[in-house]
Parts: C-alpha cells; structure tokens; sequence
C-alpha cells in the first residue's frame, strides 16, 4: 500500500499564514501538523525532534512558515534544531542556512549588499558617535533593530530632530541592541511593493499602500494591499535579490525611488496574506503544491 506523504508546517498555532498552509496541505495529503517550536523537543539520546508525542525526524518535510512570533537570538537557537533534522534528511523549506541568514537583519544585508543588490545608503558601527554623525549626514534616517519584523522597533529621526533628541533616541536604541543599523530614508509615493517568489520561480507583486498618517506601508500601520504590474527589469531585480539565497518562498521588499527602485530586505519566510488580497492568488496552495513536489511525491501518494 503506498502511503501518503507527511509535511508538518512550523508555525504559530492559530494564525492565519500558518492555519492556511496547514489546510492545503491536508487537502492533498489527509495530513496535518502545525508545530510550535515552543514546545519541541530535541532528544540526543534517541536521535528524535518531538512535539506532542509526533517525532519530526519520521516526517517527509517541513515548512518553516514562521519560527518565532517576534525574532531575537533565540530564534537561532530554533533554527539549530531544525537543522538536525535536515542533516538526518528531512527536506526542511526554506533550508535553515537561508533562514538563519536572513533572521538577523546585518547579515541579510550583508548577503545583499554581496550581491549588488541597490538598497537604501546603509551604515553600520558600534559607536554612538559614529552614529549620531551618520544620521546628521543622512538627514533623514532610520534606525532598525537587527531582529524585527513588520516594521517593529523601528526608530525614524529626521533633520527637525535636536541633537538631543538626537542622542536620546540612540541611546534608547542602544538599550536593545548590540550594534547600530542606520539607514537612510527614501522618498516614497506613498507604497512599497512585496514580490512573491516561489522556487526562485515568480508569481505575483502587490503594493502595500500606506496609511497617510504613518510613516511606514506595513499592514500593521493601516496600509493595505493593491495589485501591481512589475516591467521586466523590476521583476529581473527581484529574482536577483532572491537569488542571494536559497528560499522556498520568500517576498522581496522592494521601493520605486527618484533614484529608482531599491530593495530593502528578503524576507525569511514571507506572507500569503499580499498575494490573496493584492492579486487575488492562493500562494498558500501554490506553495504546497511546489513543496509536494520538490519532495518528489504526487498530491496524495509517495512512491
């Protein structure tokens, strides 16, 4: 009898993105498993990775959907389990190497700036004299956590600003944070764009249209979701960007500027919620179907 393959989604239990997966999954394979990395286990002795009596070494594969609800060091720490797995062979999406890159911001950046990616002026130091210079030359500037999504803990100064405020801001910065990250604003029409790759294949761009009243696009500060048309030379810049890594599924982040676009960042895992509501596409069940069949298994049997 040939038995149905087996693809468990690390996620967070009850959330849309991770609940979705999780569904069209099901659908093909009649299985399901949302795993909270919270409460893995990971037992040397055995050589098993279990979470609730389901040991995830006998699993054909995981999606690594999302690890952590906010990022810090200890996400890495999820990471290394994992990779345990994937040494014993379990096709993990994306492969923790790229997900680990890509949880801490500098090193992102890093493997950006490696490859010729155009990104916002960006400047890095550990000295907050260093700094305060840096974002009196940039003028405008953002300073960024090394661990943070959506926006989150994000410090935005602008040449209004006193020094003291200034300094303040840095030092506050400083309070969380091992090292600056400061990078320049650009001028935005009000919109950033997510371009959703799966595979290193693309599929879809969405604009994320900003709230007039704040000063970033994210979801989270009341923007939303419209479709975009990318020209050939945009999408070519996203499939570049992604290519710095090797991901499963990813959103690039990418802004139309005087200067022309930039990227600023990959993400680890990215959303399906963009690619539904901007260009009407199911990218969750995309996604699923693209990782039934990197595992070379047919929607519903294994050899």
């Amino acid at each position: 009898m040939l038995n149905k393959p087996r693809i468990g989604v690390i996620g967070i239990p009850g959330k849309w993105s991770t609940e979705v997966l999780a569904d069209r999954l099901e659908e093909r394979t009649g299985f399901r498993a949302v795993i909270d990395m919270s409460q893995v286990e990971l037992r040397l002795d055995t050589q098993q990775l279990m979470y609730q009596g389901l040991d995830l070494m006998t699993l054909d594969g995981l999606i690594i959907k999302k690890i952590s609800e906010t990022y810090s060091p200890a996400t890495e720490d999820r990471i290394h389990l994992l990779s345990y797995a994937e040494r014993a062979g379990v096709k993990l999406f994306s492969p923790t190497h790229s997900v680990g890159n890509l949880v801490n911001r500098l090193s992102g950046t890093l493997a950006l700036q490696q490859g010729n990616i155009p990104m916002p002026k960006t400047r890095i130091t550990e000295s907050a004299e260093q700094a305060f210079a840096t974002v009196r030359e940039f003028g405008s500037a953002i300073l960024k956590p090394l661990y943070s999504t959506k926006a989150r803990g994000m410090i935005i100064l602008t040449p209004a600003d006193s020094d003291e405020v200034v300094r303040d801001a840095l030092e506050k910065y400083r309070h969380t944070q091992s090292i600056y990250y400061i990078q320049q604003t650009v001028e935005l029409d009000g919109r950033d764009l997510g371009m959703v790759f799966i595979g290193g294949e693309y599929l879809c761009t969405y604009a994320r249209v900003g709230n007039k009243d704040a000063w970033n696009t994210t979801i989270n500060s009341g923007g939303k979701y419209e479709l975009f048309e990318p020209d050939a030379d945009l999408i070519e810049l996203g499939r570049r960007a992604q290519s710095c890594y090797d991901l499963s599924f990813t959103t690039v982040d990418i802004a139309l500027t005087n200067q022309g676009p930039v990227v600023f960042e990959v993400s680890a895992f990215g959303g399906f919620k963009g690619a539904l509501e901007g260009c009407n596409i199911d990218a969750a069940s995309a996604y699923a179907t693209y990782v039934l069949q990197s595992c070379g298994l047919s929607e519903g049997t294994q050899p």
